[in-house]
């Protein structure tokens, strides 16, 4: 039966390197403790639950989680990020992602739970644009495979008996509402359908652009759909798909473009590679085999795969080539979606060259803490995102399962560490905008919970742990798991639980007889060794730094003096800002102008980064004292909570030790609940807050070390961070003069309480005399700050003229100097 080879042609490779795995093992790698790769397990589990349970707490039924705002994130045309939220569809897209993630953890009850609320919550019938591909991967994908498990476990372990196919249900209606898409004069399908009405959006069919990978990614879960349901409809049209993009290679290299027209069949994007656009194409090709046991789709593989090798293959490097002149390269960077291609090599058992290509990778990843989006050929940094892709990781689990080289549980603790270290926020995980200077994007995509968190626990457990045999099943390129008897069922056929149950291998000691395993596969160490400096001999690492932009401090004079070696003067501002002038002539040598170069750059990067950071209006900090209520204007953070229209933070009054809270605070036992006072200087602004708020503060008020500066002579502006997210509680900032009024209080009545809140809009109903008055009373306190007997001049004044005065905030002061 071919089932029966393919699954021996596979298992030969695993069995027999196992078997050789002392062989395998690189002498200089110290095999993990048994202790130790528990605990990544366990770490791995957690990672996924903290993402997990920020969604389903903050996001869901929203498709998304938004890490950073820490709420969800529909499809909203009015607010769209264009392509990316192609992926949306009002449907719980994490939610079905990430169904059988839950199963593979072995957590029966959640995944019980969790389809339950699928099948109660999500319609497809929805006036929605969405992307064929993602949905098909990632949706339709999702619902066949918690639904083929939710049936494995009912049989195996008595759970759901409930359960009555509800999710194929929802699967075939998606898969008809995806049908539309595939009426084409060629066959094959539109990039985009909207799921209530197909096509008949005439902006939807005058688009005929798709990509590779979206048009020859569809074979394994419609042919899944349709042996699952007994409809053939769906397998019909996806290999009718596949069918046209074999016959659109190009006839003399075997090579594949990128984009091409869906009516006519002309390329569009001739650039031939394996990353995006292109990639999971070939991944199906190899998969449609092994799933469907159609030798055709090996054939076409093996053809592609000696072209890939041929052409596009440079050394461990794969850079795109012109599919008709494939001896030309079409770029000079290689993206990260490539990065799953040593683990389609290994199912392949071309092992040398996963290994190489792998190393490669795992070299960038080191050099820049994480792969970013796309790197040049040299190694630097092209495309600066890194998005938490698993495809690094999906190789690493490969690899690892068929060499049991213990160098791959050491590569995936680096991955696994670097996104704890980067990646990890109080509500989830979250992208990294630029992997050279930190900082985050407001998004976590499905496929986190989906892929990434599922390959490193696989990685780090033991196989007998989980409640499955993976060996039975196949992985679709979104880590779904699809089983391997589907190949023994004619589409026409209706299958059920009770026809997976896995023939037991007949005698393997026959099946070596009749093999000559390929003895690279067992010497991993070998195909690494001459890559071991690959990166750095290429792109040799920079001088240690002694300064990075993101850790200046104004104040500190160790800083002061590596700035001045760098050739950078600071010159002070008569607003407590600061000034750099960079003079190469200056610095003390040629390494530390260069550094001064990287400095100012990082400077630059900082500025821009916050001038694009969404505008917020300056917040207000009340008292009231002898029945008057004082409102004085703050400048507010670019980190921790910001506090919107209508809340507030209300508290005593608690004054740090030391003043500047750049260390831990000596005081904290008496600060907890409080809002506390700190004074600018000697650190970051962030820095200062986080101390408070390990302290327990409620919120935190800076105040500037710069006498005489006051809202009403210096632009407000607001604080920065540094690029992490890890302080929630609210914070402000107060110029010296506006301080000083606040101080008094505080002086005159110590248990005071003080509010923190956004009073932009408190006058905007008052006269004009009103207003008048109170930007009077607000001019004679800035008065009165430095000249006591104005002060009591202005109190007499007032309440001999109008009485007691509620407020003097004037309400365009929201829109006062710069952010």
């Amino acid at each position: 039966m071919i089932l029966k080879e393919i699954k021996h042609s596979i298992l030969v490779v695993l069995v027999t390197t196992a078997a050789f795995a002392h062989v395998a093992m690189d002498e200089t790698v110290i095999p993990m403790s048994t202790e130790e790769r528990e605990e990544l397990k366990e770490e791995a589990r957690d990672m996924f639950y903290h993402a997990y349970r920020a969604y389903m707490e903050n996001a869901y039924p929203a498709d998304e989680l938004m890490p950073l705002s820490c709420k969800g994130r529909w499809k909203d045309p009015l607010n769209s990020r264009g392509d990316l939220d192609d992926t949306l569809g009002n449907f719980s897209l994490t939610l079905i992602d990430t169904l059988d993630t839950l199963a593979i953890l072995g957590d029966l009850e959640e995944f019980e739970s969790a389809i339950k609320l699928v099948i109660k919550d999500v319609s497809f019938d929805q006036d929605v644009i969405v992307s064929v591909f993602e949905t098909n991967i990632r949706v339709l994908g999702g619902l066949l495979s918690a639904h083929i498990l939710a049936e494995y476990f009912q049989q195996r372990a008595g759970v759901m008996q409930w359960y009555r196919a509800e999710l194929l249900s929802m699967a075939k209606d998606l898969g008809y509402r995806l049908l539309p898409a595939f009426n084409t004069t060629t066959g094959i399908p539109h990039s985009r359908i909207n799921l209530r009405y197909g096509l008949k959006n005439m902006r939807l069919s005058a688009h005929q652009e798709t990509c590779t990978a979206c048009a020859g990614t569809m074979i394994l879960e419609m042919a899944a759909l349709s042996r699952l349901t007994g409809d053939p409809v769906f397998e019909q049209k996806a290999h009718r798909a596949m069918d046209e993009l074999w016959r659109m290679r190009h006839r003399s290299s075997d090579l594949m473009g990128t984009v091409l027209n869906v009516q006519s069949g002309d390329w569009i994007r001739r650039d031939s590679g394996v990353g995006a656009g292109i990639d999971s194409y070939y991944e199906y090709c190899l998969k449609a085999y092994i799933l469907l046991g159609d030798e055709k789709y090996l054939g076409r593989f093996n053809r592609h795969y000696n072209a890939i090798m041929k052409y596009i293959s440079q050394g461990p490097m794969l850079v795109d080539v012109h599919m008709h002149r494939p001896h030309t390269n079409s770029k000079n960077f290689m993206d990260a979606l490539l990065a799953f291609w040593p683990g389609l090599q290994v199912l392949k058992g071309d092992i040398k060259p996963a290994v190489e290509t792998h190393e490669m990778l795992y070299q960038v990843m080191q050099r820049h803490n994480l792969i970013p989006e796309a790197f040049t050929t040299d190694f630097h940094v092209h495309w600066a995102q890194h998005a938490l892709r698993p495809e690094f990781v999906e190789s690493t689990y490969f690899l690892y399962k068929a060499t049991n080289d213990p160098y791959y549980l050491d590569v995936g603790k680096a991955a696994l560490k670097s996104l704890q270290k980067h990646a990890r926020v109080p509500c989830g995980y979250a992208t990294i905008k630029d992997v050279r200077t930190g900082g985050h994007d407001d998004r976590m995509d499905s496929f986190v919970l989906a892929e990434t968190f599922k390959y490193l626990y696989l990685l780090f457990a033991d196989p007998s742990e989980l409640l499955l045999d993976l060996d039975d099943f196949l992985f679709t390129t979104e880590a779904h798991l699809l089983p391997l008897t589907l190949s023994r069922n004619h589409n026409l056929s209706v299958i059920t639980i009770s026809d997976h149950q896995m023939d037991d291998l007949d005698d393997l000691n026959s099946e070596f007889a009749r093999c000559c395993p390929n003895t690279l596969n067992f010497f991993p160490e070998t195909a690494r060794k001459p890559l071991k400096n690959l990166v750095d001999g290429v792109c040799p690492r920079t001088m240690r730094r002694k300064l990075l932009a993101s850790q200046f401090t104004a104040g500190n004079a160790e800083h002061l003096k590596l700035l001045k070696n760098m050739g950078i003067t600071v010159l002070s501002m008569s607003d407590g800002r600061v000034q750099l002038l960079h003079t190469v002539s200056s610095a003390r040598s040629s390494a530390d102008a260069n550094e001064g170069l990287l400095f100012m750059q990082e400077m630059l990067e900082i500025s821009q980064a916050q001038k694009q950071m969404a505008e917020k209006a300056p917040l207000s900090v009340l008292f009231e004292l002898n029945g008057q209520t004082t409102v004085i204007s703050a400048g507010p953070a670019h980190f921790g909570r910001y506090l919107q229209k209508g809340t507030k933070v209300t508290g005593k009054v608690g004054i740090a030790e030391p003043l500047r809270a750049c260390d831990t605070l000596v005081n904290a036992d008496h600060l907890k609940d409080r809002i506390i006072i700190i004074e600018r200087g000697d650190c970051m602004f962030i820095s200062k807050v986080r101390k408070a708020e390990e302290a327990g503060a409620l919120a935190a008020i800076v105040v500037d070390n710069t006498p005489g500066t006051s809202w009403m002579t210096t632009s407000m502006f607001g604080m920065s961070g540094d690029g992490k997210n890890d302080v929630t509680i609210p914070s402000v900032f107060l110029f010296y003069q506006d301080a000083s009024v606040l101080m008094k209080a505080i002086q005159d009545n110590p248990g005071i309480e003080i509010s923190i809140a956004d009073t932009s809009n408190t006058a905007s109903n008052k006269s004009l005399y009103a207003i008048c008055v109170d930007v009077l009373w607000q001019f004679m306190q800035y008065l009165a700050s430095s000249l006591d007997v104005l002060w009591r001049f202005t109190q007499f004044l007032t309440s001999s003229l109008i009485g007691t005065i509620s407020s003097y905030h004037y309400p365009n002061l929201s829109n006062n100097g710069a952010i």
